[in-house]
């Protein structure tokens, strides 16, 4: 692949390799790098009763995609993470993590931001939810330091774009349709974009520049965990394999793939794991055969889902 091989062709010249040994646990630096940066979180929950099973491996898989398919740098990748050598995603370091990714942001700055864990909703007492009900992550220490609700979210990584800098959440959850409380949401029946703008009037856009989401799930829905879409039988997030596999098949016939082609194919190859029966039924279930999780892709603005999908 092109990144493969510019990696290869830099670390002959310089004698430093970034595509051995384990990745970066945490950026350190107090000025992240310019261009490409991404933020990536995966809770598994351990020792709870909630501990969920695939959530390290679509981690692992996130960041591949990132430095394989879009030439993301290693070392500006921050993950968060229950396993060895990386700081546990507890609300306080996602938190920071939040702000780690927006500190100096630039012009022309492409960022991401991926989930991956739990998801719950609950009642809006602020009447800036459409359907009454405000949709949230859940880091490993929600029990007792709580969730973080989608308008922080909003606040913290949406607001804060300015003119010509891009953010790509790719959020795998339950109830995460509108997670990031983006104004417009694309009806993948009618090929037209929705208003989603809160009843209260307050503004979710952002500064100037442009946030896009793919979410796992409708906000009253809930997001499986499978080994359907894995040669290894691994568990992962549905979402997030239906996801990367898109952007590869694409990429593997040597094809520029869009945004509503992502999606198509995501919906697609979801349905077809549904009806073989390999949806896992465990903590990450979809409870009711008819509620089948439809992932949702939401936008600070509109505009053409047939544009190539880029990060």
């Amino acid at each position: 692949m092109l990144c493969q091989s510019l990696r290869k062709k830099f670390s002959s010249s310089n004698g430093n390799s970034q595509t051995g040994g384990p990745p970066h646990p945490i950026i350190t630096s107090e000025t992240p790098p310019r261009g490409k940066r991404a933020f990536l979180c995966g809770v598994t929950y351990k020792k709870q009763k909630c501990e969920l099973k695939g959530t390290a491996q679509d981690v692992k898989n996130m960041k591949d995609l990132l430095v394989d398919q879009f030439c993301f740098p290693i070392e500006s990748i921050l993950i968060l993470a229950e396993e060895e050598n990386y700081k546990a995603p507890t609300r306080k370091n996602i938190e920071d993590g939040f702000k780690w990714l927006m500190t100096g942001i630039q012009s022309g700055d492409s960022l991401v931001f991926y989930f991956s864990g739990h998801g719950l909703r609950q009642r809006d007492f602020q009447g800036d939810e459409i359907d009454g009900f405000d949709e949230s992550i859940c880091p490993v220490d929600f029990q007792s330091s709580g969730v973080i609700l989608d308008n922080y979210i909003n606040e913290a990584i949406v607001r804060p774009l300015i003119t010509d800098v891009t953010l790509h959440a790719i959020v795998d959850c339950c109830h995460s349709g509108t997670i990031l409380d983006l104004p417009h949401v694309y009806d993948i029946n009618t090929g037209k974009w929705d208003d989603n703008s809160p009843p209260s009037g307050a503004y979710k856009g952002t500064s100037g520049g442009r946030a896009i989401c793919f979410s796992a799930c409708e906000d009253y829905q809930q997001a499986a965990d499978t080994s359907a879409f894995s040669q290894e039988k691994e568990m992962t997030g549905a979402m997030t394999s239906t996801f990367i596999g898109a952007i590869k098949a694409a990429a593997g016939n040597k094809e520029k793939i869009t945004y509503s082609g992502v999606l198509d194919s995501m919906h697609q190859s979801l349905r077809q794991a549904h009806k073989s029966g390999c949806i896992s039924t465990g903590l990450r279930r979809v409870f009711h055969r008819k509620i089948l999780q439809d992932p949702l892709l939401s936008s600070s603005e509109e505009f053409c889902t047939n544009t190539e999908f880029k990060l």
